[in-house]
């Protein structure tokens, strides 16, 4: 699982120094990592004790676990990767001490050919730690905004020293038609797949690719999702937005 290649649009791989999660937003409801993780939760298998299935469905037990012999695992991957950082849990959850936090992101500045993307729903504890991490160009930072009652998780990375900030507004709840733009670098939409997704609407993701487009701000769209994601694609008006900051 150390080089797991991702089939994530917006990466190449993963890499997961911290395991487990709790739900802090709308957004998690059907939380793809948390039904993952239930499905490796077995004895003996890598989330033991940190998720499980119960009768209304896959739930993080509330633990998480630092996962140290990953750690230096993008020190030993030589061809330049986009790396997704915990892909199944959040840097910034409130159970991870700032310690390990530095001890990642001393990590990626060592191994400077690769580019990581952080994202988090925790934008909080992240401006909190924001002067202790050492915030190379190879680090994009963002968070999740799934509607506008945590758009104020974009105020809170603005204030950051990142060099490259990004939003990642999946799964898309609901409109943004005032989207805090400025000083953030890339947008990335998609809505909700696997069981009970929830619709998105094409005038919700047509409203935020113009606005990324008046903003110069580089727009990905990753998917409509639904129960078959594969059904519905990701054009958007006959188009595919691949964009990404240079």
């Amino acid at each position: 699982m150390a080089s797991q290649f991702s089939k994530i649009e917006w990466t190449e791989s993963t890499w997961n120094p911290v395991r487990g999660c709790t739900r802090v937003s709308e957004g998690c409801r059907f939380c793809y990592a948390e039904r993952i993780a239930a499905r490796f939760s077995g004895e003996g298998m890598a989330y033991e004790g940190l998720a499980e299935n119960t009768k209304t469905g896959p739930r993080w037990t509330q633990e998480v676990q630092i996962v140290r012999e990953l750690l230096n695992a993008p020190l030993k991957w030589k061809k330049p990767r986009r790396i997704f950082v915990n892909s199944m849990s959040d840097l910034f959850h409130e159970k991870i001490e700032l310690s390990y936090i530095q001890e990642v992101f001393a990590v990626m500045k060592e191994a400077h050919w690769h580019q990581f993307q952080v994202l988090t729903k925790r934008a909080e504890r992240l401006l909190q730690f924001n002067t202790e991490l050492q915030w190379t160009p190879n680090v994009w930072m963002g968070v999740s905004v799934e509607d506008e009652r945590v758009a104020a998780r974009i105020d809170a990375l603005c204030q950051t020293d990142a060099q490259i900030k990004f939003l990642s507004l999946e799964p898309l709840l609901g409109a943004l038609p005032n989207l805090k733009l400025d000083g953030i670098d890339w947008v990335i939409v998609g809505g909700e797949s696997g069981p009970g997704a929830r619709e998105i609407k094409k005038r919700w993701v047509i409203d935020i690719r113009d606005q990324c487009a008046d903003a110069k701000v580089h727009f990905f769209f990753k998917q409509w999702g639904g129960k078959r994601k594969s059904k519905t694609g990701r054009e958007l008006d006959g188009k595919t937005y691949d964009e990404m900051p240079v």
